[in-house]
């Protein structure tokens, strides 16, 4: 630490939108781009050519290889791990794809070139090897459908309204 201050790297190509938040030990590669309101937590390595969208929230810990597009009001929860290349080590990567409003769980894992759908959700520890459906809720290893999006929903307003 220097000046008692967070050491972050940050390229200098890398372009930040407003109102963007990185935190500890946090990495963004070159020719990245940060869209506005984004917060990239403690440990997070956002490689070179990435884009994030506006209002996305990527916790600690979370690996973001080159060549992920990520769309706006995303959740990536802490440990997740997106891959780029379906037979390492090829010269050959594909990126993975995350639409507006997908949540990611902590600790998942995505395959290189699936597309998460809008809105979707994949629960924590999944392992997810195909596209995941826009408004879907996948868990498991491999990730399946278990249920819609507005079940999800349902159920955490009923978890949220609960008493303690």
């Amino acid at each position: 630490m220097a000046n008692n201050k967070p050491v972050n790297f940050i390229a200098e190509d890398a372009k930040l939108g407003k109102n963007v938040k990185v935190w500890h030990f946090a990495y963004l590669g070159s020719k990245t781009k940060v869209g506005d309101n984004v917060s990239i937590g403690s440990l997070a390595h956002v490689d070179y050519n990435v884009v994030v969208g506006d209002n996305t929230r990527i916790e600690g810990s979370v690996y973001i290889p080159p060549m992920t597009r990520i769309g706006k009001d995303v959740f990536i929860g802490p440990a997740a791990v997106i891959t780029n290349d379906p037979y390492p080590m090829s010269k050959k990567m594909i990126g993975v794809t995350i639409e507006d409003g997908a949540v990611i769980g902590g600790g998942s894992v995505i395959k290189a070139g699936v597309r998460i759908g809008k809105g979707s959700v994949v629960a924590m520890g999944a392992v997810v090897t195909k596209d995941v459906p826009p408004g879907v809720v996948v868990l498991g290893v491999p990730a399946r459908v278990v249920y819609t999006r507005k079940e999800y929903d349902a159920k955490k307003l009923q978890w949220e309204s609960s008493a303690p």
